[in-house]
């Protein structure tokens, strides 16, 4: 999944894991969305198991690389249920090696005043690790610090570096190969956040949808902050050319480019114009 460079863009379209209806918006026909995606570049696409043989059927060596969901959850709503929940798939890394999956990727959750979530996803993890280890897998852990959902509601990334720091570094005491961490609010200081993970690859997570300016900068300022690459969803799909934006944040992640060259090349159009999904 990383390419020569030691960089990765991962475009993340296993938004249906979680079972909310907003995040489907540009991958509802998701065989029509890997299309385009795959036509894109990218190094990785993240897919649950159900769909990843979606990507696989694809023919031709050139194809992303498949990082596989391994756990489903219900805390992204605007109102939370009564009983949160983030479910470990069974055997999911037997599954993921069928698959020819590249890595696995699951959750380390910290929502304000919900410790039983938080129990869950460091068992999870814990109990990933050593079937990734009996098999050979990478296992990418996803330290996800969240708002209070009254905030705003639902699915906001809690920028506090105080908060992302030590999440990142218990992903890593746990035994992460690959970590998938929040951008933090100054993004001038996210290499404090590289520095905690020491040797483990550090890939941005892109969280909801911004404008596309504010994309581009963002994530040429972590780059430089030393991040490995990102793994980017909406920010992607739910854009009017997923295409060209795949090509501007290839960019900037393997080619070192700044904002402005990257908003020419989407301004450019990129690849072909075309949109993914119904709209």
């Amino acid at each position: 999944m990383f390419a020569p460079d030691g960089k990765c863009l991962d475009i993340a379209i296993d938004h249906g894991c979680f079972g909310e209806f907003s995040f489907l918006r540009g991958i509802e026909d998701i065989r029509k969305a890997l299309r385009v995606l795959v036509d894109a570049g990218p190094d990785a696409i993240q897919l649950g198991p159900g769909q990843a043989g979606y990507l696989q059927a694809i023919p031709g060596r050139n194809k992303p690389a498949l990082v596989m969901r391994t756990d489903a959850g219900n805390f992204y709503g605007r109102e939370l249920p009564r009983h949160l929940f983030c479910e470990l798939m069974d055997r999911a890394v037997e599954r993921a090696l069928a698959l020819d999956a590249a890595c696995v990727v699951v959750n380390l959750l910290l929502l304000p005043n919900q410790p039983e979530l938080y129990h869950q996803s460091v068992r999870n993890v814990s109990m990933l690790k050593p079937v990734c280890e009996q098999y050979g897998m990478p296992l990418m852990v996803e330290p996800l610090v969240m708002q209070t959902n009254s905030e705003q509601g639902g699915y906001m990334v809690d920028g506090d570096i105080a908060k992302i720091i030590p999440l990142v570094r218990q992903a890593v005491e746990l035994g992460a190969d690959v970590i998938k961490a929040d951008p933090c609010d100054h993004p001038s200081e996210y290499h404090r956040v590289v520095e905690t993970a020491g040797d483990i690859p550090i890939l941005v997570r892109g969280g909801g949808k911004d404008a596309e300016e504010e994309v581009l900068k963002r994530t040429c300022e972590l780059m430089r902050q030393g991040a490995k690459g990102i793994v980017y969803g909406r920010n992607i799909t739910q854009h009017e050319n997923p295409a060209a934006i795949t090509q501007s944040l290839m960019a900037i992640v393997h080619d070192g480019v700044g904002p402005e060259q990257a908003l020419e090349i989407l301004r450019g159009g990129g690849l072909e114009q075309s949109r993914i999904g119904h709209g």
